[in-house]
């Protein structure tokens, strides 16, 4: 019989898709405010690796990656995107979205995302939200699957998330010995 007990804590994370004129820094406010402090927030880069989203955005998109200091349950990811889907909705014109939120975490062995959309690699949260296995931490690297998203599985987005993803290790060594 397996013995349960609860899974380390894991580092929230959001990758934000914008206009470039959108209220980034209205919204990076609220997200502090719902959430606490920003511990890193990428530069805005371009995001041309989908056309998914300018019928509703328009083109010329931003992507950037924030993370959050405080470490999260890894159940507390329903309530987030739940929060992060009434956001979106405040930050919409004309029923349009003029910002994507996709929060998820960085785990010791993998990096989820939280999505309103159910599949067969998605296993169901609850209140809508399901968790998307985007990429496996192995032998000292994040390793993609057939249906990570092409911007979280190119090398420099990987690289970035085994930065975030160590730093986040070292705040777990360090908070344990506490």
């Amino acid at each position: 019989m397996s013995q349960l007990s609860e899974p380390s804590r894991v580092r929230l994370f959001m990758g934000l898709i914008y206009k470039p004129d959108s209220s980034i820094v209205d919204l990076l406010k609220m997200l502090e405010e719902k959430l606490g402090a920003i511990n890193f927030a990428s530069e805005g880069y371009p995001f041309n690796h989908s056309s998914y989203y300018e019928n509703e955005m328009g083109d010329e998109l931003l992507r950037k990656i924030l993370t959050f200091e405080k470490l999260i349950r890894r159940t507390e990811i329903v309530e987030i995107k739940t929060f992060t889907n009434k956001l979106e909705k405040v930050f919409s014109y004309e029923g349009n979205r003029t910002i994507n939120i996709d929060p998820g975490y960085i785990a010791q062995e993998h990096l989820i995302l939280a999505t309103g959309k159910g599949y067969s690699h998605r296993p169901y949260l609850g209140s809508g939200v399901y968790a998307d296995l985007t990429l496996k931490y192995v032998k000292d690297e994040y390793r993609t699957l057939e249906w990570t998203y092409p911007d979280y599985g190119n090398e420099e987005m990987r690289v970035l998330f085994k930065d975030l993803r160590n730093q986040y290790v070292n705040q777990l060594k360090k908070e344990s010995s506490i």
